[in-house]
């Protein structure tokens, strides 16, 4: 359960601001909709590796 303490006379925007701050960081949201459908094994590890290929091509764009 994710807490967000609210000081007195803090203004409830800024306290939503944090909870939705704290949802991305957890990942809630990203494993619910992960969740909804189900993805076969080798589709995920072609997923990353083609991710993994990505990055790896933009770090040696940068190094150039």
């Amino acid at each position: 359960m994710i807490i967000v303490p609210v000081k007195e006379g803090e203004n409830i925007d800024r306290a939503l601001k944090k909870l939705k701050r704290k949802f991305e960081k957890t990942g809630v949201v990203k494993e619910l909709r992960e969740r909804q459908k189900y993805t076969k094994p080798s589709v995920k590890r072609r997923d990353a590796i083609q991710r993994a290929i990505f990055i790896q091509k933009l770090q040696s764009e940068a190094d150039k």
